[in-house]
């Protein structure tokens, strides 16, 4: 078990008047996950996902996998 804290951070592209997630990348060699949650909702819920799919679903958007909004 870790005892590291996650380190959040935001796209540098997230310029949309708050419609971000956050990710903290720095759990990734300790604990296999990426740990994301709500900009606005700080201690609100946090989803973790294993590090192959959150690397699956970040190609998905680079690709355009997801559409346009």
């Amino acid at each position: 078990m870790t005892t590291e804290s996650p380190r959040w951070f935001k796209s540098s592209f997230s310029e949309n008047g708050g419609q971000c997630i956050e990710v903290a990348g720095n759990l990734v060699g300790s604990l296999g996950m990426v740990p994301v949650r709500d900009s606005k909702n700080p201690s609100g819920p946090v989803l973790r996902a294993s590090a192959a799919s959150f690397a699956s679903f970040v190609a998905g958007v680079k690709s355009g996998g997801f559409g346009a909004y």
